[in-house]
């Protein structure tokens, strides 16, 4: 490729803040879900680039021809890979595809294709752009790809107006999205810096604690993370994700304090019965406690039980189908509380957004 800037690049990163800034001077634009990636493209040459430099090009072999038919022949573009089912983006979609299969790979492309949004230039024909305002970068960027484009390939909404940029964090949650991006519009690309700010939404919810996995470095000594569950309206305890933000020391209480819960642990556990759970969860595609990793096959998911007796506070920021899309955060115990009372009905629940709303709402 005979571009401005060659791959691997670093991309600029972004550090979290609790509330969109105030002032002017600021560009927003929606965070999306999906994995950041960097397209060079030099004529018919494509190169795909994840957040730590690695090619994407194998895992999302439909992408090319789109990027051929709308970006600039000859560019470095920032954005991210998603797909996007149902009315809203699907991340798990894109986990699958890290396969080490050519041929499962194209067909999960088939059945669940990917899309590319941009929201920064890098470079433009000889130009390096880094060096150049985020708001003319913007400006260039919306020349470029203004027209008419391939329906897999977006330009991201952005405004400079902080109260519908509000609006963008609340109302397009319910199609995936996670959060707001700010940027000053005077400021330059600097890669591997965070130079950008990321707005995501935090919340809390109690969970009963049901189990938890031993340390990676062996069972005995220190809590790894603990297992969540929450009750659905037919009184169901379902597996909704882990909390592991423990202290090396908190770690080994833990293990002190949890003992006790081991004791006879399995006898009416709602998630003891292997063999019935395990054809449910494949029917259903629920997700069991101590169940292979889909995602990394080699990975040690074996858990331990405990007597469904504690509540934990966690903070998590997004729910996706009847899961915490990412770890949660332990807040504290709650020992006012019945583990009975931990009910999918207290979660916050965000209307679905269509995405073609979002594509199509400009800037």
């Amino acid at each position: 490729m005979k571009l401005p800037l060659d791959p691997p690049l670093e991309p600029m990163l972004a550090k979290a803040s609790d509330a969109l800034p105030e002032g002017d001077g600021w560009l927003f634009e929606p965070k999306w879900d999906g994995f950041r990636a960097l397209v060079f493209r030099d004529g018919d040459e494509v190169y795909i680039q994840s957040r730590d430099l690695k090619p994407l090009n194998r895992y999302f072999p439909e992408l090319e021809a789109p990027l051929k038919a709308s970006v600039p022949n000859r560019c470095i573009l920032d954005g991210e890979v998603v797909i996007a089912a149902d009315g809203g983006l699907q991340f798990e979609a894109l986990l699958l595809r890290i396969h080490p299969a050519e041929s499962r790979v194209r067909m999960l492309a088939e059945q669940s294709p990917a899309s590319f949004v941009a929201w920064d230039l890098l470079a433009l024909d000889d130009r390096d752009l880094r060096s150049t305002p985020q708001g003319e970068r913007r400006a260039l960027l919306e020349q470029q790809l203004g027209g008419q484009l391939d329906p897999a390939v977006h330009l991201t909404p952005a405004t400079r107006d902080r109260d519908l940029a509000a609006d963008w964090f609340d109302r397009f949650e319910g199609a995936g999205l996670d959060g707001v991006i700010a940027k000053r519009l005077d400021g330059t690309y600097q890669p591997g810096k965070r130079a950008m700010l990321k707005i995501k939404h935090q919340r809390t919810a109690d969970c009963a604690v049901a189990g938890f996995r031993w340390h990676k470095n062996g069972p005995g000594t220190h809590i790894g993370s603990l297992l969540l569950g929450l009750f659905d309206d037919a009184g169901t305890l379902h597996s909704v994700g882990v909390t592991s933000s423990f202290t090396w020391d908190r770690r080994a209480a833990l293990a002190k304090e949890l003992e006790p819960l081991r004791e006879n642990a399995l006898d009416g556990h709602p998630w003891g019965d292997w063999a019935e759970w395990s054809q449910a969860a494949e029917a259903s595609g629920q997700r069991l406690p101590g169940a292979t990793s889909r995602w990394n096959r080699g990975k040690d998911l074996s858990w331990e039980p405990l007597r469904v007796e504690r509540v934990a506070e966690v903070a998590y920021d997004h729910l996706q189908g009847d899961r915490f899309r990412h770890g949660t955060t332990f807040k504290r115990w709650r020992p006012d509380k019945q583990p009975s009372d931990c009910r999918y009905d207290q979660l916050e629940e965000t209307p679905a957004f269509e995405l073609a709303q979002i594509f199509g709402s400009g800037s």
